[in-house]
Order: structure tokens, then C-alpha cells, then sequence
């Protein structure tokens, strides 16, 4: 019986390793065609276009404190002058994007 959880837990590590990096891979790629032009590829939000329209850096602490759910219902229902993407992206794509944002913090 322990060597059969212990291969349970094995294969959960296993399919872990594997699927967070394409989560995340998901999650740069959608932010990369859909929000960088604002945020900037870095997160950043530098560019003139941001600072105009007051997007935080994801480094700001404004921002840092902002928790998935706040960002997952910002993005999907929109703030500000970010426009909603409810309708453009699924909401897994949505999450994708926050979980990659939230790499970009560091």
C-alpha cells in the first residue's frame, strides 16, 4: 500500500513539473499578443501610452496587493480604460495571463 502512494505522489509531482511551465507558456503568449501594448513586455508599464493612462508596474505596490480574483474580474470585466476581455479570451486564458503576470513581479 505505501509503495502504490508513493507512486501516486510521484506521478502528481510528475504531471506538476510538467504542466506549469506550459501554463505559463500560455499565459506569456496571450500577454504578449493581447496586453503587452499597454502593460509592456516586461510588465513595466513605461511606454508613454501607460503612463498616460495610469497602468501600474506590476512591480508597484499597488499592484502586488491586487489578488487573483481581482485581477481575473478586472480583466475579465474591465477597469478603467482597459477594455473587458469577457467574450475575447476564456476565462482560462484569463487566468493564464494573471498567473503570468504575477512571474513578471519578481
Amino acid at each position: 500500500m505505501l509503495i502504490r502512494e508513493a507512486r501516486l505522489c510521484m506521478v502528481a509531482l510528475l504531471v506538476t513539473a510538467i504542466a506549469v511551465p506550459v501554463f505559463a507558456q500560455s499565459g506569456e503568449s496571450t500577454f504578449k499578443s493581447r496586453c503587452a501594448m499597454c502593460h509592456g513586455a516586461d510588465g513595466q508599464a513605461t511606454s508613454s501610452m501607460a503612463k498616460s493612462m495610469n497602468i501600474p508596474s506590476v512591480k508597484s505596490p499597488d499592484f502586488k496587493k491586487l489578488t487573483e480574483s481581482e485581477m481575473v474580474a478586472d480583466t475579465t470585466n474591465g477597469k478603467g480604460k482597459m477594455p473587458a476581455y469577457k467574450g475575447k479570451l476564456a476565462d482560462a486564458q484569463i487566468k493564464e495571463v494573471v498567473a503570468y503576470m504575477r512571474t513578471l513581479e519578481k
